[in-house]
């Protein structure tokens, strides 16, 4: 699947794609900024790099940091954040190198570095404890703080995140072909809908508008050369001990249609993490907060309540 998806991108960015590698400028960040920009955003300077945050809800209420996958960008959690800001502090943040907080000036674009800056998130907005939950790329960053910082988390709430060897990436980066670069870097728009078919089961759900703001968060100047520096740094090396070393209470949802990363790794993940359990969603896709959010967020609202009340105290 992975072979067919490269070939599409081939065709579908054509000859002119490989000579804008190294002529593309990207879009212009202050433009992007206001159009996608709400009330709810802020730019806040963390750890040297100045990241959107979008913060909703009480701010004295249990916070819930919301982490995105790789390409995408806050808004991907729009569904969740309107069902749970009426009881929970919702806080989420385009990842470096993604979205409109852009490319990182110190580079911090590794699984490891991407899981340390979760640190400096929380530590920046003063956030004691929270439920984290990540999807893809923020997934695998979750469970790697979380298992590196047993206390600073409360609960993980893991959709189709990355963890074992896969498409090449293991102890060593996979090798990035050219028509991967071409496409981080020039987003067509015939590509971006062919991988947001690749990420959604059902391709009813892919609305023009999602593939607009898919395209214009790639494109954001800098994004595409920081996404490729992200590719070449990523490795997935064995997770086991990892995983086992996690006390956090852990929910894992997966679409039982995830072409990206197989079913498969999701029931060993269950099995490594003490006391984690698994939710699968018949006819859904990758990213499972976007195309079933009614269903995903009402599953995690029902995992946060089951927790014991220590785990669910907000600010005092």
């Amino acid at each position: 699947m992975k072979k067919i998806f490269l070939a599409l991108l081939v065709l579908l960015i054509g000859a002119g794609g490989y000579f804008l590698l190294k002529s593309t400028k990207g879009a212009d960040a202050t433009g992007l900024e206001k159009i996608y920009l709400t009330e709810n955003d802020r730019f806040v300077d963390i750890a040297g790099a100045r990241v959107r945050i979008r913060e909703q809800g009480p701010e004295n209420a249990k916070p819930v940091v919301l982490v995105h996958g790789f390409t995408h960008s806050l808004e991907t959690w729009d569904g969740w954040a309107d069902a749970l800001k009426s009881d929970y502090r919702v806080i989420r943040y385009d990842l470096l190198g993604h979205g409109l907080t852009g490319p990182d000036p110190k580079e911090r674009y590794s699984p490891a570095e991407r899981a340390a800056f979760i640190g400096d998130v929380l530590n920046a907005l003063g956030l004691d404890h929270p439920i984290i939950a990540g999807n893809s790329l923020g997934g695998l960053a979750a469970w790697r703080f979380a298992a590196g910082n047993p206390e600073a988390v409360d609960a993980l709430i893991l959709i189709s995140p990355g963890a074992f060897p896969l498409n090449g990436a293991s102890e060593e980066p996979a090798e990035i072909p050219a028509a991967m670069k071409a496409y981080l870097l020039t987003a067509p728009e015939a590509g971006v809908r062919t991988s947001a078919e690749y990420i959604y089961a059902d391709d009813t759900k892919i609305t023009d508008a999602r593939i607009a703001l898919m395209r214009d968060m790639i494109r954001r100047e800098g994004n595409g050369a920081a996404m490729i520096k992200s590719l070449e740094e990523f490795t997935l090396p064995d997770p086991s001990d990892d995983l086992k070393k996690i006390t956090t209470p852990t929910l894992l949802m997966w679409g039982e249609d995830d072409v990206i990363i197989p079913i498969e790794q999701g029931r060993r993940i269950e099995q490594l993490i003490p006391g984690a359990r698994m939710i699968i969603y018949p006819g859904v896709g990758h990213a499972a907060q976007e195309e079933a959010p009614a269903k995903t967020v009402a599953d995690a609202i029902s995992f946060m309540e089951s927790l014991p009340e220590a785990n669910m105290q907000g600010a005092e």
